[in-house]
């Protein structure tokens, strides 16, 4: 079993152990903790594909000690010529899921690097760019052993994949899916990671880069062309916070549920459970879980398409009247409409106690399922969460930026500690983080168990239509009997399943001690120095 990572000059958690150790090393080179998180980030890209990509999205939350918590949102928004019409010419009533038409936001994961490495020149940040990416294009060149995850999506997802354009190309060597343990080199990709170390990040958007990689999305049939990318910029932005029992808790604005995950924890925080992992306590996370979807499924867009103030729902008032409307003992009507999602959630902390919470995410496994054979790029198919229906609340726009399940967590605690947390899976992600907090947290559990407990999902996630609550083996017989009694529609799985995410935590006290923890579901470690 895994243990509580324990050190005091910097660590770094990820879902695969060599993006970890790349952060690690950038850290033990005198890194700061978001030059720590590019090496990576660009290493998880090249360790698990089928989960992030160059392709993708990725959001930030970053915590200097005396400063103000930066959110940095790097979303892609939609094709200038992906409009409704566009979709309506081609035959389709609803955007397809898969392939060429299913790419079309563009990918704000590398402008995401770019515009935090502007705030780590501001701490004085001197490693050079390919130094940060070097392990990850090493990775990519040499080969990396096929993970388990990779391999049981590439097998499960296959029959929907393979026709999309570069697909079968990277994935199926000889017409084979990639196996357990097999080598896999992605030579593309180590050549673009080497060109982005010597050229630059905005070579992605505004450069020769560009050029190349849009003309190779438009022979792909997407409708991405180059204005986009030069039109796209990473933001920096104010993060969303909440009073938790004392706590802030930070998390993302819109297009991110980041809204999600500070209402379910501020409600569940008012109803006054005491005991941890029986029946109270999971049934009163489930019913703050509702409350929290509730609104954000009526609420939650591009915030620029909103007509209200997401810090309306985070006041005293309307947190208490959500509270009010939890029944103890009864499980309140679901399901609602859910989303499904596939990510990865990395931390750092470093010796000046600089924290980082960062995600990254090509929405379903695989994404889009195109390629860009000559640069071994992922697309994402994020904007397939968009509507063509008229008069619809997400309706397809050009230039709209889409929903994101994807949010990064973050905490100062009232006793001087900072908490960076995180998970993948979707709709899973707002539970799980409040699970984590909440064991941990409110409850004392130590850390690694916290992540390692069994957990819980209603709803829906890694592109399966299951919308009940699913969850783990683990607990005591009479906690599954009493969610039965109380309404709740459960389905019991494995003991360590996979669908409850890759979660990790890290914990910096103000005596400078850090401690991590990483999922046993995953590949990943905590590792310091």
């Amino acid at each position: 079993m895994l243990h509580t990572a324990r050190s005091y000059r910097g660590m770094v958690t990820a879902p695969h152990n060599q993006a970890a150790r790349a952060g690690l090393r950038v850290l033990e080179e005198g890194g700061n903790a978001i030059e720590a998180m590019i090496a990576a980030a660009s290493t998880i890209a090249v360790v698990y594909p089928h989960m992030n990509a160059l392709g993708g999205d990725n959001f930030w939350l970053i915590s200097e000690p005396g400063r103000d918590v930066v959110g940095i949102d790097a979303c892609g928004a939609v094709a200038g010529l992906a409009d409704v019409d566009f979709y309506r010419a081609a035959g389709h009533q609803a955007i397809p899921s898969r392939g060429a038409l299913a790419a079309l936001t563009m990918g704000g994961a590398v402008s995401g690097w770019q515009e935090a490495l502007a705030v780590s020149e501001g701490w004085g940040g001197q490693l050079p760019l390919s130094r940060l990416l070097e392990e990850a294009s090493f990775l990519a060149r040499d080969g990396i052993a096929v993970p388990r995850t990779l391999a049981d999506n590439l097998a499960g997802k296959r029959a929907e994949l393979e026709g999309a354009p570069g697909f079968a190309d990277h994935y199926l060597a000889g017409g084979e899916a990639l196996k357990l343990g097999q080598r896999f080199r992605q030579l593309a990709l180590a050549a673009t990671l080497d060109r982005l170390g010597r050229v630059g990040l905005d070579d992605f958007y505004r450069g020769d880069l560009a050029r190349e990689i849009t003309a190779g999305l438009e022979r792909a049939g997407t409708p991405l062309r180059l204005a986009d990318f030069e039109r796209h910029q990473a933001l920096r932005v104010k993060p969303l916070s909440v009073d938790v029992a004392g706590h802030t808790v930070y998390n993302l604005p819109p297009p991110t549920q980041g809204l999600a995950s500070l209402i379910l924890l501020a409600v569940y925080a008012r109803l006054g459970v005491n005991e941890v992992e029986g029946f109270e306590f999971i049934h009163n996370l489930i019913e703050a879980t509702k409350c929290a979807f509730r609104v954000r499924d009526r609420h939650v867009v591009d915030p620029a398409y909103m007509s209200v103030n997401p810090a309306d729902f985070l006041t005293d008032a309307a947190l208490d009247a959500m509270a009010a409307s939890v029944d103890p003992a009864n499980a309140a009507p679901w399901p609602n409409p859910s989303k499904p999602g596939d990510t990865v959630w990395l931390g750092a902390i470093d010796g000046e106690g600089r924290a980082v919470s960062f995600i990254q995410s090509i929405y379903w496994e695989f994404g889009s399922g195109v390629v860009l054979p000559n640069h071994g790029i992922t697309w994402q198919n994020r904007g397939i969460s968009f509507s063509l229906a008229d008069g619809h609340h997400n309706r397809l726009e050009p230039g709209r930026r889409p929903f994101h399940t994807i949010q990064p967590a973050l905490a100062h605690l009232s006793d001087g500690r900072v908490m960076s947390y995180g998970t993948m899976g979707g709709e899973g992600q707002p539970q799980t983080q409040a699970m984590l907090f909440a064991r941990h947290v409110l409850c004392g559990q130590e850390l690694q168990r916290a992540v390692t407990a069994p957990r819980w999902l209603l709803g829906r996630t890694w592109g399966a239509e299951t919308t009940n609550l699913r969850i783990e083996n683990r607990f005591e017989p009479a906690v599954y009997k009493a969610l039965r009694q109380a309404g709740h529609d459960i389905e019991v799985i494995g003991d360590y399943d996979e669908i409850m995410g890759h979660a990790g935590a890290l914990v910096r006290h103000p005596d400078s001690l850090i401690e991590g923890a990483a999922d046993p579901r995953s590949d990943g470690q905590a590792v310091g120095w």
